[in-house]
């Protein structure tokens, strides 16, 4: 009956013979240097011949030592890689995704839930950025921009148009004045858009149109707590801010929306093409956001 080599005993074999100390070897084994030495041992009475000269503080590969390391270790380096390989295809894949932050939370983490049910063995990555920095760079990038953006493949998602919008105890005070309002509380914007208040006053007629304050946010979710809290009246993207609204967060004090070039668009960038997994995400996203053009 053949006997049957244990493939462990042949790496312990290999990576002492390379490096020429059973510690060392068992140290990139995760093992203790006896468990080493005596798994060679083994293989050594199986083949009924020495491998090493043991000396004292050293070992050396004897002739029919490195005779078999010769022809053992490509066999055991395919292995290693074949089985890599095989590990690596098993696993699930992983996309990386770049998107700014408020879309994120707002929009696309509810919308999530459809893809992990749809896509069990895709996973993400996700990375988020404020709008108007720089967008980290991933397998795929949602991005915010007044203007069609460079990119190997540009999907267009949807508008953004702007309401004026505040907290409920603000509405209860100011509704009544009109556009009186807008100069006895100080009015909020994202600093991407520093005239956007102006350019929303000249579009519904207010001629006097004399802020009493005007206060920049850097980020969109600040912009709309700081409206929520009662700050002041704030220009809130929709329909991305949805939510708030629904929740009675926020409450529309004018009807009047600006309408702007702003957008949110899916940049797919080269390698998309030569993944299936990037295609299904990229028209998952596509789908998922159409009911918002």
């Amino acid at each position: 009956m053949a006997v049957q080599t244990p493939i462990r005993g042949l790496r312990s074999f290999c990576i002492a013979a390379k490096c020429l100390s059973f510690k060392h070897a068992a140290g990139q084994l995760f093992l203790t240097p006896s468990a080493v030495s005596h798994q060679i041992k083994q293989l050594e009475d199986q083949l009924g011949t020495d491998l090493f000269k043991r000396q004292t503080r050293a070992i050396e590969l004897t002739n029919a030592g490195k005779q078999f390391y010769k022809a053992v270790q490509p066999i055991i380096t395919d292995l290693e890689t074949t089985i890599s390989d095989f590990t690596n295809n098993q696993q699930n894949k992983t996309i990386s995704v770049s998107l700014p932050e408020f879309f994120a939370s707002e929009m696309f983490v509810p919308r999530l839930s459809e893809w992990t049910d749809l896509n069990p063995d895709i996973n993400l990555q996700l990375e988020t950025a404020k709008a108007g920095a720089t967008p980290v760079r991933g397998d795929l990038s949602v991005v915010l921009a007044n203007g069609k953006p460079n990119g190997s493949i540009v999907t267009e998602l949807f508008p953004l148009r702007y309401v004026p919008a505040c907290s409920k105890r603000l509405y209860r005070k100011y509704a009544q004045d009109g556009f009186e309002a807008l100069k006895k509380v100080p009015l909020i914007l994202h600093q991407s858009r520093p005239w956007s208040w102006h350019q929303w006053a000249e579009h519904v007629g207010v001629h006097d149109f004399d802020p009493k304050q005007i206060i920049q946010f850097d980020s969109m979710f600040g912009l709309a707590r700081a409206a929520q809290q009662g700050m002041g009246i704030a220009l809130v993207p929709m329909p991305i801010s949805q939510s708030w609204f629904q929740e009675q967060h926020l409450v529309r004090l004018f009807e009047q929306e600006l309408a702007t070039n702003d957008r949110y668009y899916l940049l797919q960038h080269e390698n998309i093409e030569n993944s299936a997994e990037l295609e299904t995400f990229a028209n998952w996203v596509k789908a998922a956001f159409a009911d918002c053009a």
